[in-house]
C-alpha cells in the first residue's frame, strides 16, 4: 500500500492533471491514497485537490515545503510513502521506476533528474554545484541528485529523523544528508523533469543560504571531526603562510602569529575529537 505525499501552494492550474494521472497510474493498487498537503493557498488548490477525490491536509497559512512533507508524511496511512511536488515538473509514469528499485531493500529512492528544463537558468547551475561539492564532501560519497523532490522511502525509517529535516526549502537535501550519514541504504533512478506549470516559488539565494545552514548542522549532528578538519585546515594555511614570512624577513611579529596559530590548530583538532566521542556516548 502506497501513500503519494504531495505539497502545494497556489497550485490550481496543476493540480487537477497531475491527480488523475496519478489515479490512473495506481489504479492497480490496493489501499492507496494521495494526500494534498495545501500550504495557506490563497487560490482554489485545496478545493479543486477535494474534488479531485485526495485526502486533503490545510495550513491555514504558508509554514514551508518542508513542514507540508513533514504533515503529510504524519497524516499518511500507509507505509510507503512517494513525494513529489504539485507542479507538473514530475512525471507518475516514473513513479514504478522507482517502486521497483524500492522494492530491492533500499531505505531510499531519489529520482535523479536531467533534461533542459532542469538545467535551468545560468546562475542557477553554479549554485547548485556548489552545493552538491559541499554534500559529497560531507558524506564522502558521490550524490548525483541532492535535493530532487521525486522520491520514495519508508514512513516508519524517516519519523526519528523529523525533527533534524528542514521545514522550507531544504527538505529533502536535509534528509539525502541524514540518510547517507546514517550509513541509509539510498539509490537513484533516472527520471525526466518537464518545464512547471505555473510560476516557481523557490526564492534561490535565500534557499541557497538555508541550505548551507543545514549542510553544517547535519555536520555538526552526525559528524562535527570533520567540520573542525576544515577549520583546521584553514589556520593550517595560516601557520605556514607566516612561518615563511618569518623564516624569509627573519620577523619575530610573524614567528608569534604562526606559533600561535599552529597552538590554535591542535586545539581546534582537540575539541574536534572531544565532539566526536560526546556524540558517540
Amino acid at each position: 500500500m502506497i501513500s503519494v505525499v504531495i505539497p502545494a501552494y497556489n497550485e490550481q492550474e496543476a493540480i487537477a492533471p497531475l491527480i488523475e494521472r496519478l489515479r490512473e497510474k495506481l489504479a492497480p493498487v490496493q489501499g492507496y491514497e494521495i494526500i494534498i498537503v495545501d500550504d495557506g493557498s490563497t487560490d482554489k488548490t485545496a478545493a479543486i485537490a477535494g474534488e479531485c477525490g485526495a485526502i486533503v491536509v490545510r495550513h491555514p497559512h504558508n509554514a514551508g515545503y518542508g513542514r507540508s512533507l513533514k504533515d503529510g508524511i504524519a497524516a499518511a496511512g500507509n507505509d510507503t510513502i512517494v513525494i513529489l511536488d504539485a507542479d507538473g515538473t514530475y512525471s507518475p509514469g516514473d513513479l514504478y521506476l522507482l517502486l521497483a528499485e524500492y522494492e530491492k531493500g533500499f531505505d531510499l529512492i531519489i529520482g535523479r533528474r536531467s533534461g533542459r528544463h532542469y538545467s535551468g537558468t545560468w546562475y542557477k547551475s553554479p549554485l547548485r554545484s556548489m552545493l552538491k561539492l559541499l554534500v559529497e564532501f560531507t558524506v564522502g560519497a558521490r550524490v548525483p541528485d541532492i535535493n530532487s523532490g521525486y522520491r520514495v522511502f519508508s514512513k516508519k525509517t524517516i519519523m526519528p529523523y523529523m525533527k533534524y529535516l528542514c521545514d522550507t526549502f531544504s527538505f529533502t537535501t536535509s534528509m539525502t544528508l541524514s540518510y547517507m550519514l546514517d550509513c541509509k541504504y539510498v539509490s537513484y533512478v533516472d527520471i525526466a523533469y518537464d518545464k512547471r506549470i505555473g510560476k516557481s516559488k523557490v526564492r534561490l539565494f535565500k534557499d541557497s543560504l538555508r541550505t548551507l545552514q543545514y549542510i553544517v548542522q547535519a555536520i555538526l549532528h552526525f559528524n562535527p571531526l570533520k567540520l573542525y578538519l576544515v577549520l583546521c585546515a584553514f589556520v593550517s594555511v595560516m601557520f605556514f603562510v607566516f612561518a615563511g614570512l618569518a623564516i624569509g624577513f627573519k620577523s619575530p611579529a610573524c614567528m608569534i602569529v604562526s606559533s600561535m596559530s599552529l597552538l590554535t590548530m591542535f586545539i581546534i583538532f582537540a575539541i574536534g575529537l572531544h565532539a566526536t566521542l560526546e556524540l558517540k556516548k
